[in-house]
């Protein structure tokens, strides 16, 4: 497809320098000017591309990395409140639940016991209770003595804030009070949703015995989904709520995402020297899941600046080329290979940053340029 002519042109530039601390340094610099001729035909059969540097706004931005997270409201690590063995398991990773629906049923005989214990306070209530205001009465009208007046009160007292915290207890472990003073007693508790969410992680099985300390499943909800971005102290000035982030998940898919600093952390890590930036993503149709890793982008302010199309930009050992068009008549098109800096890239164009033997009307060849020289 291509016809290559190799024009060597060597040089050299010495630059001098003045004293220590000067930014001047001596360099040699050798370059070789290579050519590529394509034929017109080639050039109109593949849909080559000419093009010129055209001057456009390009952000300047700070690099940073994070990760995809909830809010501490959105995830819920579930434990029970007493220990007990696991009857019910209905539910699996990645199933959706709803606040107060069943998550885990537990069994064990201490349910039993608690709620006998608050039975036997509670049907002694009305007793203590009566007792209690009876000796009141007697005492007031000096019939009783202080002595039995004194303890009525504190034996009804007793009772009454035992039968409060057995019944707390109770609620706590999901077994109605109410039931239980209708003589309905059972040996097993549930353990409800707090919250909506998927579950994400499951830590027991049917038949195993589960303590207060254990971590039964954990339940994050991903409405709330957003950015926690970690940004190095040299950058933290730059950076402030309301700019925009492009970031990408590397390890899923090249698409770039947007989304916007909402807070900027209020300290720095004392060792790490970093902080903290939360982002509000714009897509609310994502498929996100927490713990994904992020490559971001935080655009600052912007800078103008000559462009070029990104698939116009060679790259080779390191360096990167443009393919300038020297020369062209009815049959054939030349080109030279021309050294350039490469700047940001934004939204398809690269910024070309040195332009010294570069001109506005020059042409380039904008498509096609890995056809010639392969990837």
């Amino acid at each position: 497809m291509k016809n290559i002519t190799l024009v060597l042109a060597v040089f050299s530039v010495v630059l001098s320098c003045g004293g220590p601390g000067s930014k001047n340094q001596s360099s040699e610099l050798e370059s070789e000017v290579e050519q590529t001729t394509i034929t017109r035909k080639q050039f109109d059969s593949n849909n080559f591309l000419l093009g010129k540097l055209e001057e456009r706004t390009f952000p300047n931005v700070v690099e940073t990395s994070g990760i995809i997270d909830v809010p501490p409201k959105n995830k819920v690590v579930v434990s029970a409140i007493t220990g007990g063995f696991v009857t019910k398991t209905p539910l699996l990773v990645g199933d959706q639940v709803k606040k107060g629906q069943i998550l885990v049923t537990l069994e064990n005989q201490e349910f039993v016991k608690m709620q006998q214990q608050y039975l036997e306070v509670f049907n002694q209530l009305d007793f203590l209770k009566s007792e209690y205001e009876r000796n009141r009465t007697l005492f007031e009208e000096k019939i009783a003595s202080e002595k039995k007046y004194l303890e009525a009160k504190s034996n009804y007292e007793t009772h009454l804030a035992r039968y409060h915290g057995l019944k707390k207890q109770l609620q706590m472990l999901n077994i109605s009070p109410s039931r239980v003073e209708q003589h309905i007693i059972t040996n097993e508790a549930a353990i409800y949703a707090p919250i909506n969410g998927s579950i994400t992680k499951i830590n027991v099985a049917t038949g195993s015995y589960v303590s207060s300390s254990d971590e039964i499943l954990e339940i994050v909800d991903k409405d709330h989904i957003h950015l926690e971005l970690t940004l190095f102290e040299k950058d933290i000035l730059k950076v402030e709520k309301g700019q925009r982030i492009l970031f990408q998940i590397p390890e899923a898919s090249n698409e770039t995402h947007l989304a916007e600093v909402y807070l900027v952390g209020a300290s720095i890590h004392e060792t790490q020297r970093t902080i903290k930036v939360h982002g509000h993503l714009e897509d609310e149709n994502h498929r996100f899941l927490p713990g994904m890793f992020v490559d971001a982008k935080i655009l600052t302010d912007s800078h103008e600046a000559f462009s070029i199309p990104d698939q116009a930009v060679l790259s080779s050992e390191g360096s990167s080329y443009l393919l300038k068009l020297v020369s062209e008549n009815e049959e054939n098109l030349v080109f030279e290979k021309i050294k350039v800096m490469p700047g940001n890239s934004f939204e398809g164009f690269t910024e070309i940053q040195s332009t010294t033997n570069l001109s506005p009307g020059d042409k380039f060849l904008v498509k096609g340029v890995f056809d010639l020289f392969g990837n």
